[in-house]
């Protein structure tokens, strides 16, 4: 570029006219006259033309520098990729020579945009279009992501490798809470400042200098895996473009009512300060009385008891006695509620009982969600801090009372509470019963206590006003999509599930008391009368002056009488990530993205988040498109450890999918634990489980033996039990495929040319065209392990184990009839490679373009340049093979009758030696048509992979 510019200067000085425009007597500096004025215009003239010309030919020659660098690079590029391509194969298998440039040449040649064939003219093969379930920018992928992106990725190739127009849209979720806390924790670890020491507008631009550090680590762990996403089109949820999608999503809806605010019972983290969705908290069972450490507290709190005490009846000697697992609530009791049905309790119809502590009288009421059966058959009532509660508060119009505030500290209580902690509370309203000889007694109480997954806090229900969505029309709207078959669910099992939500959904609950996130585009108004518990004084707006002019013309006043304030809440991450199948493509505005990709085709996903995530698509994408977001939705199942636990970083055994790729001593995954945010007990803990289930780390194990595990793994309706161990059985597997197509290499030669195939030597062909079928009807069905059995099938068990074998004895004899017979052999086995590695392209990208990249082509000129756009196989490809493969049959079967012969006399394996006798046993299936094979899975489980 330098030496460009150097040129082009020169060009242009040495164009100009000095000898008209620059004597001694420059005519710019005084008047001119006659010959002199029209010498001078011309002399303007003529540097306007060369200048702007000269100008043009600098234009001209940086965009032909461009392309040329462009070109060059490109070269580069593809020379590295295929630097060892014309040598010989290495003698094994090793997954870092076999990786190392594949992925940046698919990328460069354009091999993942949908572009790649043509969006301006109809494509009659049709259009695939998924959009990836982004993940949060928090830090690293594991191996349920790694699940989910194999799966996505071998469908997404197979579909291109369809000829469809294929594209799979990569994207990154802001993740609200989970990266606030991350942030939080990173301040206060290097900085000793909490956020709001920095204050709101610090501490935004502080995660976005941590995203930016950060979020690219996700990427890279997604190339790693082979992901053949369209990474021009790369997004993340709080981008311009995905930010304007979600305000406008969120104005359209409440100026339509669909959004409204409310006070209401919420999911509450007070270590967080901030309500969190239901998939936040984490359900611990507990079998009776446990400690458990909350933050803020010094010592652990007690859970898992029943407390029982009494409430004396008003006027009477008579007491009621009630049990709880959280005493501490008792001081926001309202009411006691027994069964209508109970006759222990119909002489209390009418009566009071008392407050131990208060002058608070508590009405005895009858309500039919008493389980009379239970305890004493008496429930204490506490509508501010429990959802059941909640519901009978509002049936019998009792009051509310909060007694918790925000962090956890007791309000509206007398003293000595006032102002307590709430455990601590808990231990001083047990005493004061004791004293007052109320406390009946104390037992263990198997329950679930609800914790907070961000914090490790318990999970309180406050009363707070926030922002709802009304599901009701779009649920029901979405459990009828199902109904009709629009939208289908795979696996369907899980459709009990999806219809028992839609058909009982809440409103949900939008708003999140945090800083990270699209903040609500809502303003409080204040006229003469500032006011407001239920919303009336809310205006939503695209800006301030917009809001402005709905408050004035609301309240029929000008605008200057309007002072707006905006709400400081952020929309819940899934509000977001459910208008995410259209905003990545530019919704609200009309573009052609939109209009050609979106509906999508397909959504796939675990099942965990169905409801979460899934629901909240349809129901959002129907109700501001009126479209359904995609056609079908497949539900993988859960990854577990081998041991069938959930995966948690605090049991050490969250595995991250690189350190299956490369491999990683135990001391490694020790470190690791270090920079996460474990504290120290649970760093201790998980280096256990590391030590138990890793204790020589783990080895090195490639993509492709991953991805090709993983999906063998997957079975519809069943959680993954997954052994990072068994996975290097599949990196064997691919040292198996190497060592076929090396051993072919040798065999076909130099002088090689692909041809026809000869009719005495295709009986392999039946196992590939079995294995073709099998393929394609499990990638149909998104039967994974069914596509991995064939395939596994088909190359170890019957072209290795058995066409290989058979055919080494004809390749070393060198009589002419030999030489005929090796002829025939190459060509089928070239078959056999050629059509085989296509078939397991989609599962094991890397090593199946390798050996592609080796074999000869049938037409070199029209050869695709990759295999990942060449055509999958279909069964219409080899069906004319079968023909000769029937005459192949009947002719041994007639030789049979013919000579007296069997499979075990010496002369049949003498006639069959170049290899018939072999295929006689393979070729016995009912009618004459060819057998599935010898492996069949354990169990419908995943094949066992080899050993060596």
């Amino acid at each position: 570029l330098p030496i460009a510019v150097l040129l082009c200067t020169g060009r242009i000085l040495s164009q100009f006219p000095m000898r008209l425009c620059n004597s001694a007597n420059d005519p710019l500096w005084r008047p001119l006259k006659g010959a002199a004025k029209r010498r001078r215009r011309h002399c303007l003239r003529s540097q306007n033309i060369i200048f702007v010309c000269l100008i043009c030919q600098l234009f001209v020659f940086l965009i032909l520098s461009d392309a040329f660098f462009s070109y060059v690079s490109n070269l580069i590029c593809l020379s590295l990729a295929h630097a060892d391509v014309l040598s010989s194969l290495p003698d094994s298998y090793s997954p870092q020579y076999v990786e190392a440039a594949w992925y940046s040449w698919w990328e460069k040649q354009g091999f993942f945009k949908p572009e790649y064939g043509s969006l301006s003219e109809p494509n009659p093969r049709g259009i695939f279009m998924m959009c990836i379930p982004p993940p949060n920018v928090t830090g690293s992928l594991h191996l349920g992501h790694a699940l989910t992106n194999a799966i996505q990725d071998c469908l997404t190739r197979w579909h291109r490798m369809r000829g469809e127009t294929t594209l799979w849209n990569p994207g990154c979720d802001h993740a609200g809470i989970a990266t606030q806390v991350v942030v939080e924790k990173k301040l206060m670890r290097e900085r000793g400042m909490s956020r709001h020491d920095l204050g709101r507008e610090n501490f935004i631009q502080e995660v976005w200098t941590w995203k930016n550090e950060k979020g690219d680590r996700i990427y890279h762990q997604l190339k790693k895996l082979g992901s053949s996403l369209d990474w021009d089109r790369a997004c993340f949820t709080m981008d311009p473009k995905l930010s304007y999608a979600v305000q406008e999503a969120f104005i359209r809806m409440h100026d339509e009512g669909v959004i409204y605010r409310s006070k209401r019972l919420v999911n509450w983290s007070c270590t967080l300060n901030s309500a969190i969705s239901d998939i936040e908290v984490d359900k611990k069972e507990l079998t009776g009385r446990t400690l458990l450490p909350v933050p803020g507290y010094k010592e652990k709190v007690e859970f898992g008891v029943l407390v029982s005490f009494s409430y004396k009846i008003e006027g009477s000697d008579e007491e009621v006695v009630v049990a709880t697992t959280r005493i501490e609530t008792m001081l926001g009791d309202t009411a006691v509620a027994v069964h209508p049905d109970d006759p222990r309790y119909q002489h209390l119809k009418g009566k009071v009982a008392l407050h131990p502590f208060c002058d608070r009288k508590l009405p005895v009421v009858f309500d039919d969600f008493v389980d009379m059966n239970f305890g004493t058959g008496a429930v204490k009532i506490t509508p501010a801090h429990d959802h059941n509660d909640y519901e009978v508060g509002e049936r019998h119009k009792l009051p509310f009372v909060n007694i918790l505030d925000e962090n956890g500290f007791l309000i509206n209580v007398p003293p000595p509470f006032l102002g307590m902690k709430r455990f601590e509370a808990r231990k001083a309203v047990l005493q004061a019963l004791k004293d007052r000889g109320q406390f009946k007694e104390v037992k263990d109480n198997p329950m679930v206590v609800p914790v907070c997954s961000r914090s490790k806090d318990i999970v309180e229900p406050l009363l707070k006003p926030q922002w709802y969505v009304d599901c009701r029309d779009m649920g029901k709207q979405a459990a009828d999509s199902v109904r009709s078959g629009e939208l289908k669910i795979i696996p369907d099992h899980h459709l009990k599930t999806w219809f028992n939500w839609m058909d009982n959904i809440r409103d949900w609950c939008i708003s999140r008391q945090l800083w990270w996130g699209h903040r609500i585009p809502a303003y409080f108004i204040t006229v003469n009368d500032p006011s407001d518990v239920d919303g009336h004084y809310w205006v939503s707006g695209r800006s301030e002056e917009e809001a402005r002019e709905k408050a004035a013309k609301r309240f029929n006043v000008t605008a200057d009488k309007i002072s707006l304030r905006q709400d400081e809440d952020v929309l819940d991450t899934w509000f977001s990530s459910g208008i995410f199948p259209f905003s990545i493509f530019g919704w609200p505005n009309e573009c052609e993205d939109l209009n050609v990709f979106y509906p999508g085709t397909l959504l796939e996903t675990g099942h965990d988040i169905l409801f979460f995530w899934v629901a909240r698509m349809v129901m959002m994408g129907l109700k501001l498109t009126g479209k359904l977001p995609f056609k079908e939705v497949y539900l993988h199942a859960v990854v577990r450890d081998a041991h069938g636990r959930k995966m948690s970083k605090s049991l050490g055994n969250v595995i991250d999918p690189l350190d299956v790729i490369t491999g990683i001593s135990l001391e490694g995954l020790h470190a690791q634990l270090k920079d996460s945010n474990l504290d120290p007990v649970e760093i201790e803990k998980a280096k256990e489980g590391q030590k138990s289930d890793y204790p020589s780390g783990i080895p090195e194990c490639g993509t492709d033996a991953l991805r090709f595990a993983l999906c063998a793994y997957t079975s519809q309706g069943r959680d993954i039990n997954l052994d990072v161990n068994r996975i290097l059985g599949y990196r064997h597997f691919c040292n198996k495929l190497w060592n076929a197509v090396k051993f072919a290499m040798r065999t076909l030669g130099e002088s090689f040319l692909c041809g026809s195939e000869s009719v005495a030597d295709r009986w392999i062909l039946s196992r590939l065209c079995a294995a073709v079928a099998l393929c394609g009807n499990g990638f149909q069905a998104y039967d994974f392990p069914a596509i991995t059995t064939a395939i596994y099938n088909f190359w170890l068990y019957e072209l290795c184990d058995v066409y290989l074998e058979s055919v080494k004895p004809v390749f070393s004899r060198t009589d002419a009839e030999a030489q005929k017979q090796a002829e025939v052999c190459r060509q089928t086995l070239y078959t056999c490679l050629e059509v085989g590695l296509r078939l397991l392209s989609p599962i094991m990208p890397f090593v199946t373009e390798e050996l592609f990249q080796r074999l000869p082509r049938r037409q070199p000129q029209d050869s695709p340049p990759s295999i990942c756009v060449t055509s999958y196989p279909e069964s219409s490809e080899i069906d004319r093979e079968m023909e000769f493969v029937m005459t192949v049959v009947r002719t041994i079967r007639s030789l049979r009758a013919d000579y007296n012969l069997t499979k075990t006399r010496a002369d049949c394996k003498k006639m069959n030696s170049h290899h018939y006798h072999q295929g006689c046993e393979h070729l016995e299936g009912p009618y004459g048509h060819p057998t599935l094979g010898p492996h069949v899975p354990e169990n419908n489980g995943p094949h066992s992979p080899i050993s060596s």
